[in-house]
């Protein structure tokens, strides 16, 4: 199995070199490899091998990743800002082969049909993308089986568990506030409703990550000599013959040596391979821009203030960073314990029993029903003459564009120590599809351990459209779970500071549902509003869906790589990663980092000329 720490003495040269091992990286590995077993592969991890991996393969125990502590998660912390309440934001992104796919939420969504021709890019339409969209997947969910692939690497399905009392609840509740019910929200064109969820979970309780889907099965089999994979190391910048991309400069992650001291002092021991015909990064939206900008790669101005040498100008690289900025509200709930995932967090079920046992729970990711949503018209009124008039350029003729996306999680992601009883507490998710933040991220010096100048952007746009956003989604989402019979209360911490006398004063203790109907709802005062607002601004924070820093699109409009992915002004060197898209999706990303992967080992194979063995399928 050429899975290596150390690479082999006589392993000097490959053909591709593939600069980091996430999602969209490992698609390209294992498409290249399927092509043509005789092109020699290298992928470089700066993370730990995730084969097998308890905290991965089982989707329960996917909040042990969020753990500071965690091997697999990588933790980018951004600067303080005025908007968050004087907080600097903590961004996850994944840190082990299989990216964000190894260790995210496995939520299973698509974008629309007017996000992929948003990027308006030859090549990257809807149209275009829907064949790689059906070729990376098997699907066994609702809707028509036309709109879905059944003989791809990975597998969508509702896993081994899935809490029917608390689905049935929500949807009951959606419709009740005159939601549709959706078979399938994720065929690029349904929208402003709600679906029970797919995941990207197989059928045998098993995360479908693209480490296991994609790369694992070759490196196993050993059928693949020419494919090469060395965990635990960083790529600390391309090499360039001129302006042409030759190989790579990497060095041991101190994370996974010995001594704290070699990760304090930034341990470089730096070692070269090349690359013949192709090097290609995939190392995330988050990373992938500090690779090229140490490579003299990107903003003549930001590279020589970090002292490095420009290679070539792109102002794009590192700019106009995004996120899916999420806010989590916490309720009490009737749940049984096995109808949520708590149990694995705080200590009161067995972990080791469960697996070895085979507990059909290991099997779910808790998240068992979502939508995406847009307001009414007198809702969109009601927010303000700002917001309108973004509504209205942005929004309302783009009828399959939803505002939010919003979800129930069987899950509580706090401090299970003080919670007020042993009631089973879970999560509803907001999250703004289509940010109008924008931030950055940027290396201040050569180094690994430099450090970073990143800026999330989170809630900075002009007029505040983003929060208002927010408030819109908490007031919807209360007021569907006020509906559901599993409603038990409020947990006090977690929601705005309203006033005991308010309407909308917290209610900790129900017995049951306190709203019926769809008029029956809250009236929230100025003062109420701007007690949301500002709990908004402590607490919101990331989806992990890191976005658009080295973005497809001509040079002279902040781009960095075109159609084919090839770096403005280099030759031989790619980006295949979540940088790339120019615009937003209306969905979780992984999808997409999926597509993109997919879309990129596409471009590779033919423009390398190997023979293709399985071509996308309309």
């Amino acid at each position: 199995m050429p899975l290596y720490h150390k690479l082999p003495s006589d392993l000097k040269e490959v053909d591709v070199i593939i600069a980091g091992g996430g999602l969209a990286g490992c698609v390209v590995a294992g498409r290249l490899a399927e092509a043509d077993r005789n092109l020699s592969i290298l992928v470089i991890e700066q993370g730990p091998n995730n084969y097998q991996a308890p905290e991965v393969v089982h989707p329960a125990l996917y909040p042990r990743n969020l753990w500071p502590s965690s091997k697999y998660t990588l933790f980018w912390q951004g600067k303080k800002s005025k908007e968050l309440a004087g907080r600097s934001p903590i961004v996850p992104s994944g840190g082990t082969l299989g990216g964000g796919s190894a260790i995210n939420w496995m939520v299973y969504t698509r974008g629309q049909r007017s996000d992929f021709d948003s990027w308006k890019t030859e090549g990257w339409s809807a149209e275009d993308l829907v064949p790689f969209l059906n070729k990376l997947e098997t699907y066994h969910g609702y809707g028509q089986q036309k709109h879905h692939g059944d003989r791809g690497p990975t597998i969508v399905s509702k896993g081994t568990h899935r809490s029917s009392v608390a689905e049935d609840d929500f949807l009951q509740a959606s419709e009740s506030l005159g939601y549709e019910t959706y078979d399938d929200l994720q065929n690029l064109d349904n929208n402003n409703g709600f679906e029970r969820y797919q995941k990207y979970i197989g059928t045998n309780g098993r995360r479908s990550d693209s480490a296991h889907r994609y790369l694992h099965p070759k490196l196993q089999s050993g059928n693949y000599p020419n494919l090469h994979v060395l965990v635990e190391k960083q790529v600390i910048k391309v090499l360039f013959e001129g302006k042409k991309a030759v190989g790579v400069e990497y060095q041991t992650n101190p994370k996974f040596m010995a001594n704290p001291e070699f990760l304090a002092a930034g341990y470089a021991s730096p070692r070269s391979i090349r690359a013949r015909r192709q090097v290609v990064i995939s190392a995330g939206a988050c990373a992938t821009p500090q690779i090229l900008e140490r490579s003299g790669v990107g903003n003549a101005d930001i590279l020589k203030n970090a002292g490095v040498e420009v290679v070539e100008d792109l102002p794009g690289v590192g700019h106009d960073y995004q996120d899916h900025h999420l806010s989590l509200w916490s309720y009490r709930t009737s749940l049984d314990p096995r109808e949520c995932i708590n149990g694995f967090t705080d200590g009161r079920f067995d972990i080791a029993k469960a697996i070895a046992e085979n507990d059909e729970l290991l099997g779910t990711n808790a998240m068992d029903a979502q939508g995406k949503v847009r307001p009414t018209e007198k809702e969109v009124e009601a927010l303000g003459p700002e917001f309108k008039a973004a509504w209205d350029r942005d929004f309302k003729e783009q009828k399959d564009r939803p505002l939010m996306i919003m979800a129930l999680y069987n899950c509580y992601y706090g401090d299970h120590s003080v919670l007020p009883d042993g009631a089973e507490y879970v999560s509803f998710a907001n999250w703004t599809a289509y940010p109008y933040s924008r931030g950055h991220i940027h290396i201040t010096g050569p180094k690994m351990n430099d450090a970073l100048d990143f800026d999330t952007g989170w809630l900075q746009d002009k007029d505040s459209i983003d929060v208002k956003k927010h408030i819109w989604a908490y007031k919807v989402a209360r007021e569907m779970f006020r509906r559901m019979s599993t409603f038990r209360g409020e947990l006090k911490g977690n929601h705005p500071n309203f006033a005991e006398d308010s309407e909308a004063a917290v209610l900790e203790y129900a017995d049951g549902p306190t709203a019926k109907g769809a008029d029956d709802r809250i009236e929230y005062s100025k003062a109420d509003d701007e007690a949301l607002e500002q709990k908004i601004r402590e607490t919101v924070s990331t989806t992990w869906h890191s976005l658009g820093t080295c973005k497809m699109a001509p040079k002279e409009q902040m781009g960095v790589v075109d159609a084919s992915l090839n770096v403005h002004g280099i030759s031989n060197l790619k980006l295949a990663d979540l940088s790339v898209p120019p615009e937003n999706v209306g969905a979780n990303t992984g999808n997409t980092a999926f597509v993109v992967g997919e879309k990129a080992a596409d471009i590779i194979i033919k423009e390398l000329g190997l023979e293709k063995v399985d071509s996308p399928r309309l």
